[in-house]
């Protein structure tokens, strides 16, 4: 059929991608021929499942494979593959989409240093279960109908209040609740780009955000990260030479990397946004999980240009989606009516159930706890890292995120496959890439290394 070259600077799963290519085009396998299945073929060269699947969903999507199901691959007619939609991005956003579906989000998986949720004992179980009483218990819930547009009254009172905390003035009516935040940074997206508009988001950045501003076709320009926050002299020329619509961007214990941007860059940040007239949009979630009392965008912008988004699913439980914005009210309104057309109401149910966890006597308590725990996983999961030879981008000790790599590892991705095997889920770093590209930085979430068998995996590929 073809050779794999293991010694090759072409990742296997390239390989793999072309060979298949190469016989469909030049007629060796004809239209409807049955291909090895994914364990057969990795068994014959002596690869890893994972980088087979990885290839065939690849082919799926570039109109050369069709999956049946109970059947296997086969070759797609070439009248099908012609109107096969070609995936968004090319070649590394399908590899993208599919590693975040089959391994990024599988829970399966028994170890998962590279997720992007707190194990389960370390959120606000206790307080979500008697909210969860106090709510079946109370007469008034109504299980028939719809919720508020903008979501549940008393919950946009108490983000008012807690705004109000952080030096954000604003009022109910500038809150609009989401299905976390991912809805929320949705919203803005297809209120704010159309396809072709350059949008600016952090480099390297949050990699659902990225996802979905490739699916509306935008343009992505990269603002790259230091571990003080932002190159401000690469931002603004990049400003400068694209001229943005909106920049989406985490000052805040930023995901991959876990930085924070000092002061002067969000000062910096906004006088640019100011002369070169953008939107700022604050992406904050993890707010809670930070122990410094410090100044947003929002704060210091008071939602003039700052479209502010934040969450309770990080630190009550990311399975009650609840998130929220806060916008001057003519651009909430219009977020408003968008989340109307595009999913009706956000469930009442579910933020009257956050809102019950919220008002728990103990949330405070259970905030400065959880805390207290990052903090001293961080310092630990740092110092192992570093005696293994990784490299830290930063060292926050705050906040569940550490971005790292190390000089044996070229591609994280090839990694995070051998590390599916053994039972282990990373996060490869080119998931939080602009062009979605081979890298060797991976993401570590310190509350899921706690055990042992992560480094010896880690260090038995490091040697």
């Amino acid at each position: 059929m073809f050779s794999l070259n293991s010694q090759s600077s072409t990742p296997l799963v390239l390989q793999v991608v072309e060979g298949f290519r190469q016989l469909v085009e030049d007629g060796s396998l004809r239209a409807g021929a049955k291909l090895p299945s994914i364990r057969q073929f990795a068994h014959a060269h002596g690869v890893s499942v994972y980088t087979v699947v990885d290839a065939y969903d690849r082919l799926v999507a570039q109109g050369y494979f069709v999956s049946r199901p109970h059947s296997g691959f086969f070759v797609r007619r070439r009248a099908d593959a012609a109107q096969a939609p070609a995936a968004p991005g090319g070649l590394f956003s399908f590899d993208s989409m599919w590693y975040m579906q089959r391994i990024f989000e599988n829970r399966a998986l028994r170890l998962k240093p590279g997720c992007g949720w707190l194990p389960g004992d370390w959120l606000f179980s206790e307080g979500v279960r008697r909210s969860l009483r106090a709510l079946a218990a109370a007469e008034d819930t109504d299980l028939g109908g719809y919720g508020e547009p903008k979501g549940y009254l008393p919950l946009r009172q108490l983000v008012r209040d807690l705004l109000a905390e952080h030096e954000v003035v604003a009022n109910a009516e500038q809150v609009l609740l989401t299905l976390g935040s991912s809805q929320a940074m949705d919203l803005v997206a297809r209120h704010l780009v159309r396809p072709g508009d350059p949008v600016l988001v952090d480099e390297p950045g949050y990699a659902n955000l990225l996802s979905s501003l490739r699916f509306l076709g935008a343009r992505l320009v990269g603002a790259p990260r230091t571990p003080q926050g932002y190159d401000l002299d690469a931002l603004e020329a990049r400003v400068q030479e694209h001229r943005p619509k909106v920049f989406f961007t985490q000052p805040r214990l930023q995901s991959p990397t876990g930085s924070t941007a000092q002061v002067a860059h969000l000062y910096r940040l906004l006088q640019l946004a100011e002369k070169y007239d953008f939107v700022v949009v604050e992406n904050d979630i993890y707010a809670d999980l930070d122990p410094e009392p410090r100044p947003s965008l929002a704060s210091l912008d008071q939602l003039r240009r700052v479209v502010y988004i934040s969450s309770f699913s990080k630190t009550i439980s990311p399975n009650i989606r609840v998130g929220y914005l806060a916008a001057q009210p003519d651009l909430l309104e219009e977020l408003g009516r968008l989340k109307m057309i595009s999913g009706l109401t956000s469930s009442e149910f579910t933020e009257r159930l956050a809102y019950g966890a919220l008002l728990d006597g103990r949330w405070r308590k259970h905030t400065k706890s959880l805390r207290d725990r990052l903090a001293v996983a961080q310092q630990r999961v740092a110092s192992q890292l570093l005696d293994q030879g990784f490299t830290l981008f930063a060292e926050p000790k705050a906040g569940m995120l550490l971005w790292a790599s190390h000089p044996a590892i070229a591609n994280a991705t090839e990694l995070a496959y051998k590390a599916a095997e053994q039972d282990i889920l990373l996060g490869p770093g080119h998931l939080f890439t602009l062009e979605l590209q081979p890298s060797p930085w991976m993401r570590f979430n310190v509350a899921h290394c706690q055990d042992e068998a992560l480094f010896a995996f880690l260090r038995s590929q490091t040697l």
